[in-house]
C-alpha cells in the first residue's frame, strides 16, 4: 500500500470546477479519529465527491482524488485494515482501532487514491462544491464520467 509515486494530482474521476476553500496548492494534514493513522495531502482542495454507493453512503465519506505523489501516509499504515466487496477492485482502508475510513483506492482507477475530505484538518466541507457520483448505478455513472473527462 505504498503512498509514493508520480507527481500528478487531481480527481481520479474528473476535473473539478474551481471554487471551494483554496485555489492555491498546499499541504493538508489529516487523520483518522483516534490519530493512529495520519497523512499529508498536497492538493488544491476545490471540491469533494459525494458517492451514493452502498459503502460511501453508510460511512458518510466525501472524497477528493489524489495521486501517489501527492499523498503521504505519515503514521499508522500498519493500523489500516483493508475492506473489499463486489468486484474486489476498490480497496477501502479504515483504521482498525476507531473505524474511520480516511483513504480508498477507487474502483474507477485503483492506481490512484481518494482521500476522505472529512478526515482533513481544517477542511470545511460546507464551503466545497460537491460533485455527485451515482455509485448505485456504477457502470453507467463511470461511463458518463469517462466520457465527460474525454471532452
Amino acid at each position: 500500500m505504498s503512498s509514493r509515486g508520480d507527481s500528478t494530482t487531481g480527481c481520479d474521476m474528473a476535473q473539478a470546477p474551481p471554487g471551494g476553500q483554496s485555489t492555491q496548492r498546499r499541504t493538508y494534514q489529516g487523520s483518522c479519529h483516534c490519530g493512529r493513522v495520519t497523512f499529508e495531502l498536497d492538493a488544491r482542495l476545490t471540491y469533494a465527491m459525494a458517492c451514493n454507493c452502498s459503502i460511501c453512503r453508510r460511512v458518510g465519506a466525501l472524497w477528493h482524488g489524489a495521486s501517489d505523489g501527492s499523498l503521504r501516509i505519515t503514521a499508522g499504515e500498519d493500523e489500516l485494515t483493508l475492506y473489499q466487496f463486489n468486484t474486489m477492485t476498490a480497496k477501502h482502508y479504515f483504521c482498525r482501532h476507531c473505524g474511520v475510513h480516511p483513504l480508498t483506492r477507487p474502483r474507477l482507477d485503483p492506481s490512484r487514491w481518494a482521500v476522505n475530505v472529512r478526515c482533513i484538518e481544517g477542511a470545511d466541507v460546507s464551503t466545497l462544491p460537491l460533485q455527485q457520483f451515482d455509485g448505485e448505478n456504477w457502470e453507467q455513472a463511470a461511463a458518463a464520467l469517462r466520457d465527460a473527462s474525454r471532452s
